[in-house]
């Protein structure tokens, strides 16, 4: 009984077009779906609805509210709100934490660069260990090491837009009928 095997050029493809062709299922199968215009719309005119009613109340009282990290956590909130990043317990907990990271790191070392860096690596650390993931708020801990903002101003401006921002992603999710619900979870 003699067995046949098939050649290697009859069973597989060549060695180069089978790594083109993982490769290119890689670099298609790994990204999101593209939203609907629907949903880019929606999420894209609720982020600037509430960016712009951030810069308003800042305009009101003399104090820049909108800050880079709050555009950030827009953009997670309105476009990605399933995702534990855009939760309201990130959010607001995250930004809470990075402002008392920021605060407590000026006061010790200063206003820096360097501290700055530092900053956002400790706020990274006990955001996972708090189970409050949220990248923005890293960046929140920079600003605060870099702009020294008086803390007496600041974070009620930051505790109230963070919740600004959860409450309209709260309301957006529920205007457009196909949106995702927002929030996945409130704590």
């Amino acid at each position: 009984m003699s067995t046949v095997l098939p050649s290697p050029s009859a069973s597989a493809p060549a060695p180069e077009s089978a790594a083109r062709s993982a490769r290119s299922r890689i670099a298609a199968g790994r990204a999101p779906a593209r939203p609907t215009t629907a949903a880019a719309f929606h999420s894209t005119s609720a982020v600037t609805a509430v960016l712009l009613g951030l810069v308003g109340i800042g305009a009101l009282l003399h104090e820049p509210v909108l800050i880079p990290p709050l555009a950030a956590s827009a953009a997670l909130v309105h476009s990605t709100p399933a995702l534990p990043l855009a939760q309201p317990r990130s959010v607001v907990a995250g930004h809470l934490l990075a402002t008392a990271v920021g605060y407590l790191a000026l006061t010790a070392a200063g206003s820096s660069a360097w501290v700055a860096a530092v900053a956002a690596g400790v706020t990274l650390a006990l955001l996972m260990t708090a189970r409050t993931p949220h990248s923005p708020a890293c960046a929140t801990s920079v600003v605060i090491v870099l702009q020294s903002p008086a803390p007496a101003r600041f974070v009620p401006l930051l505790f109230g837009a963070s919740v600004l921002l959860v409450l309209t992603g709260y309301a957006a999710s529920r205007i457009r009928r196909k949106a995702p619900r927002y929030p996945a979870y409130w704590w």
